[in-house]
């Protein structure tokens, strides 16, 4: 018995249902361009996924009528950032000057805002999203990109496409294939990630936490903190190595307030493994072909700014591309022009993240930085509130921020 293969074709094809595959969805089937995105998996939940919807990506939430509506699923709302560093909690960033309609950092389940997205998406006949479908390769025709095959539970398929998209990560199954070529960046950091329940009089804003050779984010998520603990690149094995105990005792020298729940860790499968990559692309297409989000340009989690750099490289292609793709005559210098739109805020935030790795976080897990006394960055932010705006402005848009042009069809 012979797989049929599945036959589809669409003007446009997204490989990847994370955050930049399925804006960019909405925003092209928003303006009459027939889209189809691909996911691999059979729903969004998954776990310790970027869960931060920042003030530039509320602000795009408004621009299309969508706010009030998307604010009405739960989450929480952080209006200001701080961090405690060696016993003393800073406040170090203030949301409450940006130019934007939401001045704060929505925290959401990625799940909770990809549904939210494909359900309005769907409301328009040119958008279509094909769940279970893993892509797998490339489909190329005298140099150019046509489509994408791979397989379902049901068997294999085929999507011939006008223009397909990379959106599908830092793991990019796209890019790999195409063969484009990547600068890697390094990063000496990974993270293990895990959740511990939260209780009524924990701390409400502290984001980070510091203490010579130990750093940890704890992000609250209503009823429980999504928790960070940073690592140096290559370190997990010593840390499991050193045993459970050891690292509750760890994360309670740190966060002593989490004293009366780090069992809650039962074993190691309660803790997972983020390998971080910061790298980009030279080119971010070819012939048929674009990437966009974490598959041209892996982030590291400083700042959390990965998924709303996605975001607003979605917003920029749909601005640039839709009207050729709809009226079926774009070329590659449309492709050009979305890199060209988009590098300058990918290069300048991966610079302000490696120097985060070199001059912070590198020292601190290295035990190198002197905690007898604040760091002069750090004096300003408590000594003179004004300064605060600079690090909201910075993870809360971005250096970029993108704007909906692409027209309603």
């Amino acid at each position: 018995m012979t797989n049929t293969t599945e036959q589809l074709t669409t003007r446009c094809c997204i490989a990847g249902g994370g955050p930049a595959g399925v804006v960019l969805g909405f925003l092209l089937a928003r303006a009459g361009v027939d889209t189809i995105v691909l996911e691999k998996h059979g729903d969004f939940l998954r776990d310790f996924r970027g869960d931060t919807i920042h003030p530039s990506t509320l602000e795009v939430m408004h621009e299309l009528g969508l706010l009030d509506e998307f604010l009405k699923r739960p989450h929480q709302e952080y209006r200001e950032i701080a961090l405690n560093f060696g016993g003393t909690t800073l406040r170090i960033g203030d949301f409450s000057h940006l130019p934007t309609h939401s001045k704060f950092v929505a925290l959401m389940p990625q799940w909770d805002f990809l549904n939210f997205m494909t359900e309005r998406a769907r409301q328009f006949p040119a958008f279509r999203i094909c769940m279970q479908h893993e892509v797998t390769d490339l489909l190329v025709e005298n140099g150019r990109v046509t489509g994408v095959k791979g397989n379902t539970p049901d068997g294999p398929f085929e999507v011939r496409a006008d223009l397909t998209i990379g959106a599908d990560g830092r793991h990019s199954v796209v890019r790999e294939k195409a063969g484009l070529q990547i600068d890697e960046l390094g990063a000496p950091i990974d993270v293990l990630w895990m959740r511990l329940s939260r209780r009524t009089d924990d701390p409400e804003i502290t984001l980070g936490h510091i203490q010579p050779g130990k750093m940890m984010v704890t992000i609250n998520r209503g009823d429980y903190w999504q928790c960070a603990w940073i690592i140096p690149k290559g370190a997990h094995e010593e840390v499991r190595r050193n045993g459970l105990p050891a690292f509750r005792e760890a994360i309670t020298s740190l966060a002593p307030f989490l004293a009366d729940r780090v069992a809650e860790l039962r074993d190691w499968e309660d803790i997972k493994l983020l390998t971080v990559l910061v790298d980009r692309l030279r080119e971010w297409f070819r012939p048929g072909l674009l990437c966009i989000g974490d598959c041209a340009h892996a982030m590291s989690p400083v700042g959390g700014v990965g998924i709303n750099l996605a975001i607003q490289d979605a917003v920029a292609a749909a601005n640039i591309l839709s009207e050729p793709l709809s009226r079926a005559d774009f070329a590659i210098e449309h492709l050009r022009a979305v890199q060209r739109r988009r590098e300058f805020p990918t290069r300048i935030t991966q610079a302000f993240q490696i120097q985060a790795h070199n001059r912070v976080v590198n020292p601190v897990l290295k035990n190198q930085l002197d905690f007898t006394k604040l760091p002069l960055p750090l004096r300003l932010l408590r000594d003179h509130p004004i300064f605060r705006r600079i690090p909201a402005r910075v993870i809360g848009m971005g250096f970029r921020p993108e704007h909906v042009k692409s027209r309603r069809a």
